[in-house]
């Protein structure tokens, strides 16, 4: 029996997991699933506010894992959440049995996502300034799923952009094994390899890490959810 927790995207939610979920479940060997949802987007957009931070979405993992006192996890990151599962290390690195990065960024101690998107010259927020960043839009591979999935895109505080992470040591200096699993659809991008791009060339070859490849856009989990589960049921 595993343990998963799912942690979505930047401008997504839980829902993002809706098909992942289940197909966990049926596996038939009793699997735990939790996908908790970011504050201040997606289901919890309600929520939102300048103060809603990188530090914020750490926590909001932290806590699910403290409370339902989770162990031997596998701990998944899709997107911007690959920030979030990382910053997550400093509470919880003992309880993580597999880290999983799903098209995700992987970033070093100090990076943000807009210096990892090389954006980091961005001036402080100042007073009066726009604090919430617009979603982008998707195109999925089914147009039904574009337009329901699009529409429970939210605005995202710019502080979980601008934040940057703090990792005490190395990924590949943790017990645990580490994945990486890239979409290979999307383009490495026109001013050179897009962050996952570079993750992923630099994993590939790592035996510190596995790389899985899926032949599909960035949205993974809602035009490959098989695929995805079966790679997740894979992980020893």
């Amino acid at each position: 029996m595993a343990t998963y927790v799912l942690v979505h995207g930047a401008w997504g939610g839980a829902h993002g997991f809706r098909k992942i979920r289940p197909l966990l479940h049926a596996d038939g060997r009793g699997h735990a699933v939790f996908t908790p949802s970011l504050t201040g987007v997606g289901e919890r957009s309600h929520l939102t506010g300048p103060h809603v931070t990188l530090t914020t979405h750490i926590r909001d993992v932290v806590n699910t894992v403290l409370y339902e006192d989770l162990d031997n996890i596998v701990l998944l990151g899709f997107s911007y959440g690959g920030m979030v599962v990382t910053g997550a290390l400093e509470h919880i690195a003992d309880r993580v049995r597999h880290l999983v990065y799903l098209d995700a960024f992987v970033p070093d101690d100090g990076d943000s996502v807009e210096r990892l998107l090389g954006r980091d010259d961005r001036p402080p927020m100042a007073l009066g300034s726009t604090w919430l960043i617009p979603p982008i839009e998707r195109e999925l591979e089914d147009p039904a799923e574009t337009a329901w999935a699009n529409e429970r895109r939210t605005p995202q505080p710019i502080g979980c952009f601008t934040e940057r992470v703090r990792l005490a040591r190395p990924l590949e200096e943790h017990v645990f094994s580490r994945t990486y699993i890239k979409a290979t659809v999307d383009p490495p991008g026109p001013g050179g390899p897009s962050p996952f791009w570079r993750v992923a060339e630099r994993v590939r070859s790592s035996r510190a890490w596995r790389y899985h490849e899926i032949d599909t856009n960035h949205m993974i989990p809602n035009n490959r959810p098989k695929e995805l589960a079966e790679i997740l049921l894979a992980l020893d």
